[in-house]
């Protein structure tokens, strides 16, 4: 029956015929301790082909090391090291929430490094001092309202509170907020929030960090349209 039926597909299509004839032949034979699949042997008549890349000088396939074909940079654990971190300090006198927050959540992700990546928690330490006198435009200081979600499984132990009373009460809890929402929400971003340190004054106890003033990078960067003199506005 196994002859006729190869002389049947012989006859329809030859090149079938090869592979039908090649598991025949398999089934025939015994190989110890070798299970053989039919559909191997024509697996095994394929051919692949493949590109030939050249290796760069003194480097060859054998040698075991870094991907010489990857030059893409990646942070090491060093570099997110926090004794390495850096610290610096704004004044938020004067200056508004939105566009404050945006340049502080920069800083702390590490968005101002050439080498950073999303990642990793490259930034640095972000003292922002002065948060009583920060500002808002339109009429947010009166319709802007927070929500605090509660206790959970509890209908109605939501409570809502407006600009005004948050900033009379907890001035720096407007900016703290404010930046957080501008974070990642995820492990990465709870971690990074923990590097910044707000205070409502102009006092802070980071000093023997020796922190580097960055408000007038930050005026120039975000408040393009401010009319003053950035020398002049910038703290003394």
């Amino acid at each position: 029956i196994a002859s006729m039926t190869c002389e049947k597909v012989t006859n329809a299509r030859p090149h079938v015929a090869v592979a039908a004839q090649q598991r025949q032949a398999l089934r025939g034979s015994a190989v110890k301790g070798i299970n053989v699949k039919p559909n191997a042997v024509v697996r095994m008549n394929t051919v692949t082909r493949a590109h030939v890349v050249k290796l760069p000088e003194g480097v060859t396939t054998e040698k075991l090391g870094r991907d010489v074909f990857n030059t893409t940079y990646y942070p090491k654990g060093e570099d997110v090291d926090m004794s390495r971190k850096p610290w610096v300090v704004v004044d938020a006198a004067g200056l508004r929430l939105g566009r404050l927050s945006t340049y502080v959540a920069t800083y702390l992700r590490g968005g101002n490094s050439p080498s950073y990546s999303p990642s990793f928690n490259m930034g640095c330490n972000v003292i922002v001092i002065n948060a009583a006198d920060v500002v808002v435009t339109g009429k947010k200081f009166e319709d802007k309202l927070y929500y605090n979600q509660g206790v959970r499984g509890k209908p109605g132990s939501m409570k809502v509170e407006t600009y005004r009373s948050l900033h009379g009460r907890m001035p720096e809890r407007v900016v703290e907020r404010a930046i957080r929402g501008m974070l990642p929400k995820n492990r990465m971003g709870r971690e990074t929030f923990t590097h910044l340190k707000v205070y409502a004054g102009s006092e802070h106890p980071h000093a023997a960090q020796s922190p580097q003033d960055v408000t007038a990078d930050c005026m120039r960067a975000t408040h393009k349209a401010n009319q003053c003199d950035l020398e002049s506005c910038a703290p003394q």
